[in-house]
């Protein structure tokens, strides 16, 4: 038996301390916060019961061995996705469900093409599941995991998930579908690996899932099931370093001046964190990602009821990849990450009345962020009212336009655009760049110029962009082929 202490009680901090003192282990979880649970945040006021964190669950079977009493309830749609055209399309668990929907909304073609990304994606995540999310992965076995040569070419390393979409997928709103599970990650699906296909797969061909009485039920069996093992949990417990000597470690020093002896320790914080703080490991740190997302979010308590919006719906904007050049910036040419104008706006609903009122509604809004984004610039005022009315029109962002009938029900629907959505992206464009459609100024003869993008005219015989060569023989009417 070992005297294991645990770093942190998410969900993977829990879990691990269950299945270590099923094993017959002494273990201690020190938690910096007052609840457990991490990112499974809760959040109640005035009978309405908000998950500040995951609203979904995938991959269920990663819990059927911990001896949790769940009663989880599939979602279909898992995300109703609404793209700026106006197009509306629920993604499904059922492969054969979800290509009749692609169909119908999309066309015929769309659905075939998803189904040559989805066995694609099926293989991405075979790959990863055998080669390394059930293997034990240690530095001294990590040099030497034995990918399969048929498991390397089919996560596509060097490949981002924008590649992988454009190779498989014509239709741009598959592309937008697709690019969004990057953000799942906190990353920008333009530079994402491919291998993030894997989560899309996971997410559909096992189901997503809901609790009921919210995600947040999650930890409270996590807990109780802790306390059956007899695993002893230290809330307000902050650690503060990962002692070592001898190539090993020894324990955990506290934030009360406290030690805590170890024979292992296991880590469930982030891993900046880890080889920052508890752990210095710079080499380790140098190759971590300095750039993710962040979210802006409103928590509302909302009257009536809203049967168009499903558990989960997604209301895109109409150029998804200004919202990720505002929010992930350019440091190298000087442009700093600000919160987006026109951001994809993720809304949690969730039908269940364990979480709100009767005759009401909870939901969840999201937009993503940067990590750091500056202050919305004070009006000229300065009063404490000016700000407060600056910071409300900087957060304006919901894309939907509600609008009541004579009968007193509401309808959803994208928000009027002026422009068509998501236009190619000029390899020359600059974010000051202004397009064609919708610029003031005349463009002269704009039959042989790039009109793409009106900042700065180009012949179009000299731009090598094949939209442009196409657009050169049309009227000036026409627009590029997407």
């Amino acid at each position: 038996m070992s005297r294991v202490v645990v770093i942190g009680a998410g969900v993977g901090g829990l879990a691990a301390a269950i299945r270590l003192a099923a094993a017959g282990h002494e273990v201690t979880v020190h938690e910096r916060a007052t609840d457990v649970g991490g990112k499974l945040g809760r959040y109640e006021r005035d009978g309405f019961l908000f998950d500040t964190g995951p609203s979904l669950l995938t991959l269920p079977r990663v819990f059927t061995d911990l001896g949790l009493t769940l009663d989880p309830v599939a979602l279909d749609p898992v995300v109703r996705h609404v793209f700026p055209d106006g197009r509306t399309l629920d993604s499904s668990p059922d492969p054969a469900v979800f290509a009749g929907r692609i169909a119908e909304a999309l066309g015929a073609g769309a659905a075939a093409d998803w189904a040559r990304f989805w066995r694609r994606a099926e293989r991405i995540w075979a790959a990863s599941w055998r080669s390394v999310l059930q293997r034990e992965v240690s530095p001294a076995s990590l040099a030497r995991l034995s990918w399969r040569v048929g498991d390397l070419a089919a996560i596509a390393p060097g490949r981002s998930l924008r590649a992988l979409g454009r190779r498989y997928l014509r239709d741009w709103r598959l592309r937008m579908l697709l690019d969004r599970y990057a953000t799942y990650t906190g990353t920008d699906p333009r530079r994402a690996p491919a291998a993030l296909a894997a989560i899309p797969y996971a997410e559909l061909a096992f189901g997503g899932w809901y609790l009921p009485g919210g995600l947040g039920v999650l930890g409270t069996a996590l807990l109780d099931r802790c306390a059956a093992l007899g695993v002893t949990i230290r809330t307000s417990s902050t650690v503060t370093g990962i002692r070592t000597g001898d190539g090993r470690v020894t324990g955990v020093d506290l934030d009360s001046g406290a030690g805590s002896p170890a024979d292992v320790v296991v880590s469930d914080v982030d891993a900046a964190t880890l080889y920052r703080e508890l752990l210095p490991t710079p080499g380790r740190l140098a190759a971590l990602a300095d750039r993710s997302l962040a979210g802006f979010v409103l928590l509302l308590g909302v009257r009536g009821e809203t049967p168009q919006l499903a558990h989960h719906t997604v209301f895109f904007p109409r150029d998804y990849d200004a919202e990720f050049d505002a929010v992930f910036g350019d440091p190298g040419h000087g442009r700093r990450a600000h919160p987006p104008s026109d951001p994809t706006v993720f809304v949690t609903r969730a039908a269940d009345p364990a979480v709100h009122p009767p005759g009401a509604e909870a939901w969840f809004v999201l937009v993503n962020a940067p990590a750091t984004a500056r202050r919305p610039a004070r009006s000229t005022g300065g009063g404490p009212a000016s700000r407060r009315r600056t910071a409300a029109t900087s957060s304006t962002c919901w894309p939907p336009a509600a609008s009541t009938s004579a009968t007193g029900s509401r309808s959803w629907r994208p928000a009027p655009r002026r422009t068509s959505p998501t236009p190619p992206r000029h390899p020359a464009a600059r974010s000051t760049a202004r397009r064609a459609g919708s610029c003031d100024r005349p463009t002269a003869d704009r039959s042989t110029v790039c009109t793409w993008w009106a900042a700065r005219p180009t012949p179009a015989a000299a731009c090598r962009w094949s939209p442009c060569r196409r657009r050169s023989s049309r009227t000036p009417s026409a627009r590029p082929d997407r």
